[in-house]
């Protein structure tokens, strides 16, 4: 008697959609299209608009062949699905001459224009170390890229919620009219995060700009706002009080010793700001600003400090004297310090002691990240009085510097180390300590 029962289908025939969905999550733009061929089904699952809210899209200074075909996939899926886009990410890999720049400015104002007419869903937009103050960049196409994407801003403005223009490098006028942008239609924006560290150009002193204080006033909810050194001023303390403090939770700040950092604020409108702002929490990046004086000045006991990092990329100067900044400045934040590195070449200076103490002084203390000359018993030390609760960490990582090319002897003394508090270390710790020739 014969079957007249169909055959027998696989079980992907019967894949849930939301599975379905998930395995094409997964798959490479070119994966993606091949298993839309499949069948009806595997070609609905391609059009979920799940699948297409996030993109990333590299400009290659020099692409080779496979560098060319990703852009150029990229590009097109988000033109044909850019209608589910909700977060975007331009990338710029090693532009290195005009030409580039004129292409990266013509294909992006031909992408921004077709996602300000088909897009209503955007939420976050990430343009990263565009770097316009370089010479690469001339002045009409540098003019015309800064048009186009003020415009686009102008037209996401209303549902955009983060915007990252980290490394912009551009003047005053360009950055806030840039800024301007988000709050256009109603003279507000609710946007809740910004990352406009290095935004401006070096060496502008942003925190005397009465512009830039008038651009600020139009932001009411901010939540997460990353910037520079440069542009902190009483005004503009006054300014996130007034309109975001019932909001503001983080203020990541950078200060550079190329920007300028020689302004008085006051420690009062810290206060303010802070009393106003109770979930507020304040993340310090120094790079190459050392002295003691220059981050007394900074460095006020009003500001709810969670996390400082120190860094002085190799350099060393007899003038940088840490250990005043590690017994007078930073205990003042022991009661809020969560997160502490410290990136010195402080080979004129030992720092063992001041440095245990600081740490067994700050009662929140969870992260230590140190990159300094240190003797290997410090780490001994440390993990003794970690081992009696004397302080909470959960994450140490330690470069120790030697001025010494052989480090056999120091090595040895950490593997001992290391084995006398395995039991802690394996069980409650991030733990990585080397040691490191200079």
């Amino acid at each position: 008697m014969e079957d007249d029962s169909e055959p027998e289908q696989s079980s992907w025939a019967h894949l849930p959609d939301v599975c379905l969905r998930h395995v094409f999550h997964w798959l490479e733009d070119r994966d993606r299209s091949r298993a839309a061929l499949v069948c009806k089904k595997w070609s609905w699952a391609m059009y979920s608009g799940s699948l297409w809210r996030r993109r990333t899209i590299t400009f290659y200074g020099r692409p080779s062949r496979a560098h060319t075909l990703e852009f150029q996939s990229a590009l097109w899926y988000v033109k044909k699905f850019g209608k589910y886009l909700e977060h975007l990410e331009i990338k710029l890999s090693n532009p290195y001459n005009t030409a580039f720049t004129q292409k990266f400015q013509m294909t992006m104002r031909g992408l921004l224009s077709h996602l300000g007419k088909c897009n209503s869903r955007l939420i976050s937009l990430s343009i990263k170390y565009l770097e316009l103050d370089r010479l690469i960049w001339k002045n009409v196409v540098r003019a015309q890229f800064i048009k186009s994407l003020a415009t686009f801003l102008k037209r996401m403005s209303k549902q955009l919620d983060s915007l990252n223009l980290k490394g912009a490098r551009v003047t005053l006028e360009e950055g806030c009219e840039l800024l301007n942008s988000l709050s256009c239609l109603t003279n507000k924006s609710f946007i809740s995060e910004i990352n406009i560290e290095d935004f401006f150009s070096l060496h502008l002193p942003v925190y005397s700009s009465t512009l830039f204080h008038q651009t600020m006033s139009k932001f009411y909810s901010l939540v997460i706002l990353t910037f520079n050194y440069s542009c902190i001023s009483d005004e503009l303390l006054d300014i996130l009080r007034e309109h975001s403090a019932h909001s503001l939770c983080t203020l990541n700040i950078k200060c550079h010793i190329h920007d300028p950092h020689g302004q008085v604020v006051w420690g009062m409108s810290w206060a303010n700001l802070a009393k106003r702002a109770p979930k507020l929490n304040v993340n310090f990046f120094f790079e190459r600003v050392m002295k003691h004086d220059h981050l007394a000045r900074i460095l006020l006991v009003e500001i709810p400090v969670r996390s400082i990092s120190l860094r002085s990329c190799y350099f060393s100067d007899p003038d940088w004297t840490m250990r005043p900044t590690l017994t007078n400045l930073l205990p003042a934040y022991w009661h809020v310090l969560q997160k502490l590195t410290l990136e010195l070449n402080n080979d004129h200076e030992l720092l063992d002691d001041e440095l245990l103490q600081l740490i067994l002084s700050c009662k929140r203390l969870l992260f230590l990240k140190v990159w300094a000359f240190l003797s290997v018993t410090f780490m001994e030390r440390l993990l003794q009085n970690r081992a009696e609760r004397k302080c909470i960490l959960t994450t140490i990582k330690v470069r120790i510097y030697t001025a010494r090319q052989e480090t056999s002897e120091e090595d040895r003394l950490l593997c001992d180390i290391y084995r006398k508090f395995k039991y802690l270390i394996d069980s409650e710790l991030n733990y990585f300590v080397i040691t490191y020739p200079m």
